[in-house]
């Protein structure tokens, strides 16, 4: 595989993954985008569609972080691309526990942790540090302004996912709101991955 394509592969993750997660959020009896976790969606009987999207978004960004090997500026930074994408494909192998009450019928905090679930949180959890860390790593190969976008992403994404995290341990005053918190640093971690595919590609 050329360089350029493993390159577009990091173009193409982020928008293929949000359309996918959208759809099925839309989709689903009981899916409450606001409240809810993307991971959930891998839950009840339509949950293949969210493993594939795992899947699909996974393969996708480690292609990426191979060309970013090959062609970028930092290997240190390619392989923090490669452990983001290892941590999606580890959510697609390790379901998530439910949260929040989905599937309906299940409480808003299990009161017990499955194996499963705990590893999807562990493997889940480190992807989204080595994300943050990339946006730290690449920020000093490039232009003041590309610095700041990137240690601006690195400090929102980081952020917000810990809102995120803190919703969906049922903090009172964010509960509600979880799943757009989170939508909200996925889609910022998506879109610095793709500023990146497109500087890279045009370096």
């Amino acid at each position: 595989m050329s360089d350029r394509l493993l390159l577009v592969c990091g173009l193409v993750a982020g928008p293929l993954f949000t359309v996918a997660y959208l759809i099925e959020g839309a989709t689903r009896a009981d899916y409450k985008v606001l409240r809810h976790p993307v991971s959930s969606l891998a839950l009840g009987d339509h949950g293949w569609a969210q493993t594939v999207n795992f899947f699909a978004g996974g393969l996708l960004s480690l292609a990426f972080a191979v060309g970013l090997w090959r062609a970028g500026p930092s290997h240190w930074g390619a392989l923090l691309v490669g452990a983001w994408a290892i941590g999606l494909l580890c959510a697609g192998v390790f379901r998530t526990d439910p949260v929040s009450g989905f599937p309906p019928g299940t409480p808003d905090l299990p009161q017990h942790s499955t194996r499963q679930g705990v590893l999807h949180d562990l493997l889940s959890l480190a992807g989204f540090v080595a994300l943050t860390a990339a946006c730290f790593v690449f920020a000093w190969s490039g232009t003041p302004g590309w610095a700041i976008y990137s240690i601006a992403s690195g400090v929102l994404f980081a952020g917000t996912m810990v809102l995120a995290s803190a919703a969906f341990a049922q903090r009172a005053s964010l509960v509600d709101l979880g799943g757009l918190i989170q939508r909200v640093s996925v889609t910022i971690g998506w879109a610095w991955l793709a500023v990146l595919a497109v500087r890279t590609l045009r370096g």
